[in-house]
């Protein structure tokens, strides 16, 4: 049976456990970076989700509109970073051509795609209506 832990244990355990969590952050913080440097549509990603966010405050958006274009933005953002991986890791067990390593990284980035085109419908349900209603305050003259 093992002892309890002493006070001056948990705290030892709990500052190992704080530093441990630091340096996963620090690594998944490395991941982005690597992917900002090295993936140019990575940066199409950030203009697009820069522009989205003035524009929801434009439009005074509420909470559940913008948790869809987070959400929205989020998985684009996730399948860009899962995509990297996959390729890095196909790069790595398979330096030459294959078949199968092209079909890998083909479908990673199809999920891409599709998570992009996911997210450029949920924009347009989500900021068309009232953009449009918007423009025709302004181009409309009561």
């Amino acid at each position: 049976m093992s002892q309890p832990l002493l006070p001056e244990d948990r705290a030892e355990a709990l500052k190992w456990l704080v530093v441990s969590r630091a340096f996963s952050f620090k690594y998944a913080f490395e991941g982005v970076w690597h992917l900002l440097r090295t993936q140019p549509n990575a940066w199409i990603h950030a203009a697009v989700t820069i522009l989205v966010i003035p524009l929801g405050v434009f439009l005074r958006l509420g909470p559940l509109q913008w948790a869809l274009l987070v959400l929205a933005a989020g998985m684009v953002w996730s399948a860009e970073l899962l995509n990297t991986a996959i390729e890095a890791v196909i790069d790595l067990v398979s330096p030459d051509t294959h078949r199968l390593a092209k079909i890998g990284k083909d479908t990673a980035a199809a999920g891409v795609l599709a998570t992009a085109f996911t997210a450029v419908l949920v924009g347009l349900l989500v900021l068309g209506p009232p953009l449009f209603a918007r423009l025709i305050d302004l181009l409309v003259p009561v």
